[in-house]
């Protein structure tokens, strides 16, 4: 297997072994901890580089042949969520050293964090449903171990309610997992992708797959699945959150896409109206919810449902603009919620709260703090030249391309609420006075450094991605493309020899 395809998985496992064998050593845990991150974040990039475009790159297990043996394979689509997970990784690590606490990494935070994008990176690179439900449960652990991290009481009564009902939705995606193996013998996707449109029942089928919707729902808190996110991350620290914003509810929608277009593509005419109705539903609520709220952390949670929908579009309409729109949408996600949630972490710390009510005066405190904060809120609610804007402009014009005027409509005005959110967050936070003055602790350079270093790199990311959307936007197009060819995936992964012997044997 190539060094390079297998480096997202040794790179985050191999800097969770190292951190957890400094246990006792918190300064070189931290330090250990931001070298695997950007080791993987310049792994992941080169990954990216080596099949932006190209043909998947797969690894095999053993030498054991598809569908046989495991199997690993990136394609363009997932090498983009691969480098952003490295990106992110390393923004948050860089982070924990400006806002971590000493207690948190006797904890066990940096094992813990680096099993999560262990996790993370084995669920975007895996080539069979069996491994992805494998990587889910990692995910599910490590993610639960780094939101009690703290051990207080809202973050235990968080975590019960993450875990019980993502256990739910895991129980639903095994039940899924092991009918369909009984119904077409696999669970390679790429073989899955050949033989589940020549299965006779396809009424079996169906279900299935809305067995495996409701899974990945959940996974990606799409409505009415939700319930679990608002409950959970807003109790979490600000580094554990921002990561679970960046990435954790983005490997539920990296899963929908990825099996409903190859598995499920061509039944789109079933599938497609139930996943329009959810994309809407899902803005709808969470942008609801976030405009009802007024504590900054509830509202970007409630912001990060809303949100969803918008990149469920493509996979609804199934059209190259729908799925370039949609992937470049989720890398703007990606990289604008994880900053406002470091934000907000630096708005704690120099309001002294998360209550909007509790703050005021940042503007005249810190201005540089309320620019960084505009930066990424007003490409969250869509704001030209931002890169919210492109991302939005591309899936509201393919919805208006479909017909598909309701969904165009509802994205619309949900990025008006989104708007009014954050406007909410600039008035009460920045712009009136502070009414109940906060006294602040000066930070240290490296403090300093920790803290507004990546939230400053993660904007001009931001604006990057608004001027310089090209090619941004043509690797979206690339991924779109190599999401709809079906045929370059499985030939990739099976062979065309053996993909054309087992199309000839198969009954």
């Amino acid at each position: 297997m190539q060094p390079l395809l297998a480096s997202p998985l040794l790179i985050p496992l191999a800097t969770a072994a190292m951190t957890a064998l400094l246990w006792s050593r918190p300064v070189a845990q931290r330090v250990a901890s931001v070298a695997g991150a950007a080791a993987l974040s310049i792994a992941t990039i080169l990954l990216l580089l080596e099949v932006a475009g190209g043909p998947p790159l797969v690894g095999r297990m053993g030498n054991w042949p598809a569908p046989f043996g495991i199997v690993l394979v990136v394609d363009t689509f997932s090498a983009i969520m691969l480098a952003i997970a490295g990106l992110k990784a390393l923004a948050v690590a860089v982070y924990i050293l400006g806002s971590g606490r000493a207690s948190r990494d006797r904890r066990g935070l940096h094992p813990l964090f680096h099993g999560l994008l262990f996790g993370v990176c084995g669920a975007f690179a895996t080539g069979d449903l069996f491994n992805l439900y494998v990587w889910f449960e990692v995910m599910l652990i490590a993610s639960f171990g780094l939101l009690v991290l703290d051990g207080t009481r809202d973050q235990v009564e968080g975590g019960i309610k993450y875990v019980a009902l993502n256990l739910i939705g895991t129980s639903f995606f095994l039940i899924a997992v092991g009918l369909l193996y009984g119904l077409t013998g696999t669970l390679n996707l790429a073989d899955l992708a050949r033989t589940v449109p020549t299965v006779g029942n396809q009424g079996a089928v169906a279900a299935i797959g809305l067995l495996i919707l409701v899974a990945f729902g959940a996974k990606a808190a799409v409505f009415p699945l939700f319930s679990w996110l608002p409950a959970a991350y807003h109790t979490a620290s600000m580094p554990v959150a921002a990561i679970f914003a960046a990435l954790l509810t983005k490997v539920g929608v990296y899963a929908i896409i990825r099996v409903f277009t190859l598995v499920f593509g061509y039944d789109t005419g079933f599938f497609g109206p139930m996943l329009t109705v959810v994309a809407m539903a899902t803005m709808v609520t969470g942008v609801l919810g976030a405009a009802a709220h007024y504590d900054v952390r509830r509202i970007l949670s409630f912001h990060i449902i809303s949100q969803i929908g918008y990149m469920l579009v493509g996979v609804a309409l199934m059209t190259p603009l729908a799925l370039a729109g949609s992937i470049l949408y989720i890398v703007h996600h990606i990289v604008v919620k994880a900053n406002l949630f470091l934000i907000a972490g630096a708005i704690k710390r120099e309001g002294g709260s998360f209550a909007l009510g509790r703050l005021g005066g940042l503007w005249a405190a810190k201005p540089l703090l309320g620019l960084m904060f505009l930066i990424p809120a007003l490409s969250l609610a869509g704001l030209p030249p931002l890169s919210g804007f492109w991302g939005k402009l591309a899936v509201i014009r393919a919805g208006l391309e479909a017909e598909a005027w309701l969904l165009a409509g509802v994205a619309l005005i949900v990025g008006l609420l989104t708007l009014f959110s954050m406007v909410k967050i600039w008035n009460e936070a920045f712009w009136k006075p502070q009414p109940n003055p906060h006294p602040v602790i000066p930070l240290g350079r490296m403090a300093r450094f920790g803290t507004y270093a990546p939230i400053a790199v993660l904007c001009v990311l931001t604006m990057t991605i608004g001027l310089w959307t090209e090619p941004f936007a043509a690797l979206s197009v690339a991924a779109a493309e190599g999401l709809l060819d079906h045929d370059a995936y499985i030939a990739a992964v099976l062979g065309p020899v053996q993909a054309a012997t087992l199309t000839e044997t198969t009954p």
